[in-house]
Protein backbone atom coordinates (compact mmCIF):
# COMPACT_ATOMS: atom_id res chain seq x y z
CA UNK A 1 0.00 0.00 0.00
CA UNK A 2 2.87 2.38 0.76
CA UNK A 3 4.31 1.95 -2.73
CA UNK A 4 0.87 2.70 -4.21
CA UNK A 5 0.54 5.96 -2.26
CA UNK A 6 4.11 7.00 -3.11
CA UNK A 7 3.58 6.19 -6.81
CA UNK A 8 0.36 8.16 -7.08
CA UNK A 9 1.85 11.11 -5.20
CA UNK A 10 4.94 11.18 -7.42
CA UNK A 11 2.85 10.90 -10.59
CA UNK A 12 0.50 13.70 -9.48
CA UNK A 13 3.51 15.93 -8.75
CA UNK A 14 5.13 15.05 -12.11
CA UNK A 15 1.84 15.65 -13.93
CA UNK A 16 1.49 19.04 -12.24
CA UNK A 17 5.04 19.99 -13.25
CA UNK A 18 4.32 18.91 -16.84
CA UNK A 19 1.19 21.08 -16.92
CA UNK A 20 3.02 24.08 -15.43
CA UNK A 21 5.86 23.73 -17.95
CA UNK A 22 3.36 23.55 -20.80
CA UNK A 23 1.93 26.89 -19.62
CA UNK A 24 5.24 28.56 -20.52
CA UNK A 25 4.36 28.06 -24.19
CA UNK A 26 1.72 30.19 -25.91
CA UNK A 27 -1.66 29.09 -24.59
CA UNK A 28 -2.90 28.26 -28.10
CA UNK A 29 -0.46 25.33 -28.22
CA UNK A 30 -2.66 23.61 -25.61
CA UNK A 31 -5.89 24.62 -27.34
CA UNK A 32 -7.33 21.11 -27.63
CA UNK A 33 -7.45 20.90 -23.83
CA UNK A 34 -9.91 23.80 -23.87
CA UNK A 35 -13.71 23.57 -24.17
CA UNK A 36 -15.08 23.65 -27.76
CA UNK A 37 -16.57 27.17 -27.59
CA UNK A 38 -13.19 28.59 -26.61
CA UNK A 39 -11.47 26.68 -29.42
CA UNK A 40 -13.99 28.11 -31.90
CA UNK A 41 -13.51 31.67 -30.62
CA UNK A 42 -9.72 31.35 -30.84
CA UNK A 43 -10.11 30.10 -34.41
CA UNK A 44 -12.47 32.99 -35.23
CA UNK A 45 -9.86 35.39 -33.85
CA UNK A 46 -7.34 33.90 -36.29
CA UNK A 47 -5.02 32.67 -33.53
CA UNK A 48 -5.29 29.09 -34.78
CA UNK A 49 -6.56 27.49 -37.97
CA UNK A 50 -10.19 26.44 -37.91
CA UNK A 51 -10.03 22.96 -36.42
CA UNK A 52 -11.53 19.95 -38.10
CA UNK A 53 -12.99 17.48 -35.69
CA UNK A 54 -10.62 14.49 -35.80
CA UNK A 55 -12.21 11.21 -36.71
CA UNK A 56 -12.29 8.67 -33.93
CA UNK A 57 -10.35 6.08 -35.94
CA UNK A 58 -7.59 8.60 -36.76
CA UNK A 59 -7.46 9.74 -33.17
CA UNK A 60 -7.09 6.18 -31.91
CA UNK A 61 -4.39 5.40 -34.48
CA UNK A 62 -2.34 8.29 -33.12
CA UNK A 63 -2.84 7.21 -29.50
CA UNK A 64 -2.12 3.46 -29.78
CA UNK A 65 1.68 3.68 -29.85
CA UNK A 66 1.65 5.77 -26.67
CA UNK A 67 -0.89 3.45 -25.02
CA UNK A 68 1.27 0.42 -25.78
CA UNK A 69 4.51 2.05 -24.62
CA UNK A 70 2.89 3.39 -21.47
CA UNK A 71 1.34 0.00 -20.75
CA UNK A 72 4.73 -1.71 -20.98
CA UNK A 73 6.40 0.91 -18.76
CA UNK A 74 3.61 0.77 -16.18
CA UNK A 75 3.71 -3.03 -16.28
CA UNK A 76 7.43 -3.04 -15.53
CA UNK A 77 7.00 -0.55 -12.70
CA UNK A 78 4.19 -2.46 -10.98
CA UNK A 79 6.05 -5.74 -11.47
CA UNK A 80 9.29 -4.54 -9.89
CA UNK A 81 7.97 -1.96 -7.39
CA UNK A 82 4.64 -3.46 -6.35
CA UNK A 83 5.56 -7.14 -6.78
CA UNK A 84 2.58 -7.56 -9.09
CA UNK A 85 3.25 -10.99 -10.51
CA UNK A 86 -0.22 -11.79 -11.83
CA UNK A 87 -2.38 -10.18 -14.48
CA UNK A 88 -5.14 -9.30 -12.02
CA UNK A 89 -2.87 -7.74 -9.43
CA UNK A 90 -0.98 -5.71 -12.05
CA UNK A 91 -4.17 -4.52 -13.68
CA UNK A 92 -5.77 -3.52 -10.37
CA UNK A 93 -2.71 -1.60 -9.14
CA UNK A 94 -2.00 0.13 -12.45
CA UNK A 95 -5.64 1.08 -13.04
CA UNK A 96 -5.93 2.34 -9.47
CA UNK A 97 -2.91 4.60 -9.97
CA UNK A 98 -4.21 5.68 -13.39
CA UNK A 99 -7.64 6.56 -12.00
CA UNK A 100 -6.28 8.56 -9.08
CA UNK A 101 -4.00 10.60 -11.34
CA UNK A 102 -6.85 11.06 -13.84
CA UNK A 103 -9.22 12.39 -11.18
CA UNK A 104 -6.46 14.52 -9.63
CA UNK A 105 -6.11 16.14 -13.04
CA UNK A 106 -9.87 16.65 -13.39
CA UNK A 107 -10.64 17.87 -9.88
CA UNK A 108 -7.51 19.71 -8.77
CA UNK A 109 -5.90 20.93 -11.99
CA UNK A 110 -8.90 21.36 -14.28
CA UNK A 111 -11.83 22.26 -12.02
CA UNK A 112 -9.85 23.76 -9.15
CA UNK A 113 -7.25 25.67 -11.16
CA UNK A 114 -8.03 25.91 -14.89
CA UNK A 115 -11.68 26.86 -14.43
CA UNK A 116 -10.79 29.75 -12.13
CA UNK A 117 -7.35 31.00 -13.14
CA UNK A 118 -7.07 34.07 -15.32
CA UNK A 119 -3.55 32.94 -16.32
CA UNK A 120 -5.00 30.31 -18.66
CA UNK A 121 -7.35 32.71 -20.43
CA UNK A 122 -6.42 33.21 -24.06
CA UNK A 123 -6.51 36.88 -25.11
CA UNK A 124 -9.84 37.61 -26.76
CA UNK A 125 -11.68 34.98 -24.72
CA UNK A 126 -11.59 36.61 -21.31
CA UNK A 127 -15.35 37.24 -21.43
CA UNK A 128 -16.10 33.50 -21.80
CA UNK A 129 -16.12 32.83 -18.06
CA UNK A 130 -19.01 30.36 -18.30
CA UNK A 131 -17.13 28.32 -20.90
CA UNK A 132 -13.93 28.34 -18.86
CA UNK A 133 -15.91 27.15 -15.83
CA UNK A 134 -17.62 24.28 -17.67
CA UNK A 135 -17.02 21.53 -15.12
CA UNK A 136 -18.91 18.97 -17.22
CA UNK A 137 -16.32 19.35 -19.99
CA UNK A 138 -13.53 18.37 -17.59
CA UNK A 139 -15.48 15.50 -16.02
CA UNK A 140 -16.25 14.11 -19.51
CA UNK A 141 -12.57 14.42 -20.46
CA UNK A 142 -11.67 12.57 -17.28
CA UNK A 143 -14.08 9.76 -18.15
CA UNK A 144 -12.43 9.49 -21.57
CA UNK A 145 -9.09 9.35 -19.76
CA UNK A 146 -10.37 6.49 -17.64
CA UNK A 147 -11.40 4.63 -20.80
CA UNK A 148 -7.93 5.18 -22.29
CA UNK A 149 -6.51 3.75 -19.08
CA UNK A 150 -8.25 0.42 -19.64
CA UNK A 151 -6.17 -0.79 -22.61
CA UNK A 152 -3.03 0.72 -21.07
CA UNK A 153 -3.53 -1.16 -17.82
CA UNK A 154 -4.58 -4.35 -19.63
CA UNK A 155 -1.20 -4.22 -21.38
CA UNK A 156 0.48 -3.62 -18.01
CA UNK A 157 -1.28 -6.70 -16.66
CA UNK A 158 -0.19 -8.75 -19.65
CA UNK A 159 3.44 -7.60 -19.21
CA UNK A 160 3.41 -8.76 -15.58
CA UNK A 161 1.81 -12.06 -16.57
CA UNK A 162 4.56 -12.92 -19.07
CA UNK A 163 7.52 -11.87 -16.94
CA UNK A 164 9.24 -14.77 -15.15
Amino acid sequence: MTAFVVETTILCVLFTIMVLLSMKKPLQTQIYSYPPNIINRVADLGLIEKPEKPRLVESLKRKWPAIILLGVVIGLVVYFVNDADTFGKAFAISYGVWTIVDWYDAIVLDIGWFCHSKKVRIPGTEDMVEDYQDYRFHVKASLVGMLLGLPTCLIAGFVCQVLP
